[in-house]
């Protein structure tokens, strides 16, 4: 996701994106450890998707 993409959306579509992607990331972790993942990359693109949405959300406050 990037952040254009991101600018583009409300706060509260922002912050529920980020509650997907805080669960998605949880699942994926979890599925890492089971040894069901595919794709290990899926969890660092979810963690800096997830970081993105954070700090486009405190940009937003100030």
């Amino acid at each position: 996701m990037k952040a254009s993409e991101i600018r583009l959306m409300s706060v509260d579509e922002m912050q529920r994106k980020l509650g997907e992607l805080t669960e998605e990331i949880f699942n994926l972790r979890f599925r890492h450890g089971i040894g069901q993942l595919e794709n290990p990359r899926k969890i660092k693109a979810s963690r800096r998707d997830a970081a993105r949405l954070k700090t486009i959300i405190k940009e937003s406050e100030k």
